[in-house]
């Protein structure tokens, strides 16, 4: 087992479980993959910005059982009937692609399935899969990533795959790891280990990076293209996260995808401009905006004549220059007035420059604040899902009934709101049994 695997599962295992674990013992590998909340970094990862980041105590539980043969069969309780992949047969054939039909859950076990075997040929065992979850779908908490690196553990554990060469020169830090996971998931390649075709969402590897290096009562700040750690900011025990689920679902997959798309394409053709203006090959829009002190007011010239280029570029040199940075420090001050002011000015962003909320999410924060929460924002791909709260613990379960009133008062058609407490409930993990 690579010491990536080996730090995640550190602690977790009853008893030691190594490479042939998958053998005709019929052990099992199961992994529990936390959600997360995004408490900011909107849309940043991908243009190589800052995220600040927590995973909660609530996820997926992926089983995988080996079989005999090369099939692999996936169930979850959350979704209607099973997902079957024979890895024998030609994983570009028609059949097989039927399951990565626009929104069928299916689609991110072939992309996982395909991927997997696309980097490490042959290797890839057949195995029995279920999957349990507490975590909200379609909500915002990212249960679709959680899925993947759920399975992509699972599999790569089961298989043996962490010790594969090509596995081991590529990915030597967890970080390094939730970046090929976030790959897989938007198609990109990893270093030598060649993209596929992904889901269809040209996301970054935030979700992904919270899953794998969050810390139990904690936030943790990353910046991104490549993964780097920045700060670690605790959240004493006074504090607890409520998440206000809006009744919109803020899916990534069907119609929905072209909107998600838009504000990541955004920052490919900012970037675009930036490279055929002046002829440099900066990877991200974090390495232009870094390459010198003029850098913001040139790309604002470029991006001039296009509204919502111009707000889209705005609203990631705030975020993840300005407000993120400062948003850290005021938390590990204790000042929460300013923490709150900071995280109201990213939420004027996502709404002004992203453009990528509903009506139920603008209300949903405007309620959070108005009824005294330290702090609130929307989070996640946007156009839907889940709104987070930080309220004093003590005061948390009256908040959310109380926020969860106010909201169905005005918006009486979404009967499907929820709310939920949450706090950082530490990185992914290893189950024993």
């Amino acid at each position: 087992m690579s010491d990536v695997l080996a730090a995640l599962t550190a602690g977790i295992r009853t008893e030691p479980l190594d490479d042939s674990s998958a053998d005709a013992s019929g052990a099992a590998a199961r992994w529990f993959v936390p959600g997360r909340i995004e408490v900011l970094g909107k849309h940043t990862d991908y243009a190589g910005g800052r995220s600040l980041l927590a995973a909660v105590d609530v996820g997926h539980t992926i089983t995988a059982t080996p079989r005999e043969d090369r099939v692999l069969e996936v169930r979850s309780e959350g979704a209607d009937g099973p997902v079957r992949i024979d890895l024998g047969e030609d994983a570009r054939s028609a059949a097989q692609r039927e399951v990565q039909a626009d929104g069928h859950w299916g689609g991110y076990v072939r992309t996982v399935a395909d991927r997997l075997e696309k980097n490490f040929p042959g290797q890839l065992r057949g195995a029995d899969v279920t999957v349990t979850s507490t975590l909200p779908l379609a909500a915002g908490m990212s249960s679709s990533s959680a899925l993947v690196v759920g399975l992509a553990l699972a599999l790569i554990d089961l298989s043996g795959i962490a010790a594969d060469p090509a596995f081991t020169r590529e990915i030597t830090t967890t970080e390094q790891l939730g970046e090929y996971f976030g790959t897989i998931e938007n198609g990109q390649s990893f270093g030598t280990l060649a993209g596929d075709r992904g889901v269809g969402t040209f996301g970054g590897s935030g979700d992904h990076t919270a899953m794998l290096c969050g810390q139990r009562d904690a936030l943790v700040q990353y910046s991104f293209c490549p993964v780097r750690h920045e700060r670690t900011i605790d959240l004493g025990p006074e504090l607890t996260f409520v998440v206000a689920v809006s009744g919109v679902e803020a899916e990534k997959t069907g119609s929905a995808r072209d909107h998600y798309n838009r504000v990541s394409l955004a920052v490919a053709e900012i970037l675009r401009r930036w490279r055929e203006d002046t002829g440099r090959a900066d990877a991200s829009l974090a390495d232009a905006v870094a390459s010198g002190p003029a850098t913001a007011q040139r790309l604002r010239a470029l991006v001039a004549d296009d509204d919502y280029l111009a707000g889209r570029f705005e609203q990631f040199l705030t975020e993840s220059e300005r407000i993120i940075p400062a948003a850290s420090v005021a938390l590990e001050d204790g000042d929460l007035a300013e923490f709150g002011r900071l995280v109201d000015e990213s939420q004027a962003g996502a709404e002004d420059g992203l453009r990528n909320q509903v009506p139920e999410t603008v209300s949903l924060q405007r309620l959070a604040r108005g009824l005294g929460a330290q702090a609130a924002s929307a989070f996640g791909a946007g156009f839907g899902g889940s709104v987070w709260a930080l309220v004093p613990t003590n005061d948390a379960q009256d908040f959310a009934v109380r926020w969860l009133d106010a909201y169905r008062a005005e918006h009486p058609e979404r009967a499907r709101a929820a709310t939920s407490l949450a706090r950082p409930g530490g990185a992914a993990r290893r189950l024993a049994g």
